[in-house]
């Protein structure tokens, strides 16, 4: 306990229990499927497990290195990640599955840079924020090169039919650049400007708008594109108060689609209820809390920026995954931090929750 004096020890527990308990669920959601398509009800379980150990490696790492040296290298992380998502473009390199090119293959393993992308769109901005202060009332010096930066990535995201990272990484510069002090009409502005845009996006690509109209009334489509939430949905009913118990979901059995990924919010709720949803958000919540309150206490710019980009990232991606599940927000391919399956997602969020916890042990007071 001694090691862990000075870090913020709540922030630390709610990842290492969130992540633990993601690899139960992982296991729970998939090994039925992985008996099935691997010959191995473990398949899923092994890997869940090895991703979440790296984390915790990764974690442990970044917990010890001073956060202040994330600024020599948030230009050349910031420029190396560009690098990457254009790789995912290069044949041999990048991988697809249903029809979006998002990853890098390497031996045993697909690394999807956008999540990685997120980080270090955090980073850089906090080291550039920080340079930038007395410029940020100014449009054309202080916001429209944020604009233009953040366009390109979007373009590229957009461009591996990956919106929801593109969403995710929109929404996080914005409140990093409201949190920084930028007028709240050149936001508002941008919006307006951007609208006919996401528009467009939206009602050029059918897929989309299946999603839109799926969203709207899925019961016009149950067999196709309002399969899933109906499905969703069918286990959050079926789970009741208090579930049906660990590893007793039906849904989970070829019935609901990317259980244990983008979706495994459904398979908690059927096995443990309403009452294990509310636990998982409540955690979820404590987190993002005691991650503004590091943000807050932060002794310098650059460890606030950092810390707040962070908690941000967090609380979006939990938030618009449970609006997804339950039906508040159009499917998105989303992953619930810390409990879906996949290795990109969890190991880089277990080493953004490190940068953190190195963050929280230099404040300017109790936090």
């Amino acid at each position: 306990m001694k090691r862990l004096e000075g870090y913020d020890i709540i922030v630390l527990m709610m990842a290492v229990i969130l992540t633990c308990f993601g690899v139960v669920m992982v296991y729970s959601a998939s090994s039925v499927m992985a008996a099935k398509r691997f010959h191995d009800g473990f398949f899923f379980l092994k890997r869940q497990s090895l991703y979440a150990l790296i984390g915790f490696i990764g974690m442990g790492l970044a917990m010890h290195v001073d956060y202040h040296v994330w600024k020599k290298y948030a230009v050349p992380l910031f420029l190396g990640t560009f690098f990457l998502l254009l790789l995912v473009f290069v044949p041999g390199i990048g991988g697809t599955a249903k029809g979006a090119s998002r990853w890098i293959r390497l031996p045993g393993f697909n690394f999807q840079p956008s999540e990685l992308a997120k980080v270090a769109l955090i980073m850089y901005m906090a080291y550039s924020l920080e340079k930038r202060q007395d410029k940020l009332k100014q449009f054309t010096t202080g916001f429209l090169p944020y604009m233009l930066i953040l366009g390109m990535f979007i373009v590229v995201l957009l461009a591996q039919h990956d919106m929801g990272a593109a969403l995710t990484m929109c929404v996080v510069a914005i409140m990093m650049l409201f949190a920084a002090g930028t007028k709240v009409q050149y936001i508002l502005g941008m919006g307006l400007v951007a609208l006919p845009g996401v528009c467009y996006l939206v009602f050029t690509k059918a897929y989309r708008m299946r999603r839109i109209t799926a969203f709207l009334d899925p019961w016009q489509d149950p067999t196709d594109a309002g399969f899933q939430i109906i499905q969703s949905w069918l286990a959050l009913g079926t789970g009741g108060f208090f579930g049906q118990g660990l590893g007793e979901g039906k849904q989970k059995l070829f019935y609901l689609p990317e259980a244990h990924t983008d979706f495994i919010l459904s398979v908690l709720g059927e096995e443990m209820g309403f009452i294990g949803v509310i636990v998982i958000a409540s955690m979820f919540l404590l987190l993002v809390q005691r991650s503004i309150r590091v943000a807050i206490a932060a002794e310098d710019s650059f460890g606030r920026f950092l810390a707040f980009g962070i908690s941000v990232l967090l609380g979006l991606e939990a938030f618009i995954n449970m609006a997804v599940v339950t039906g508040l927000l159009p499917t998105k391919g989303i992953a619930l931090p810390f409990l879906s399956y996949g290795g990109s997602s969890l190991i880089i969020t277990l080493c953004a929750v490190g940068v953190l916890l190195n963050v929280s042990t230099r404040t300017r007071g109790t936090v």
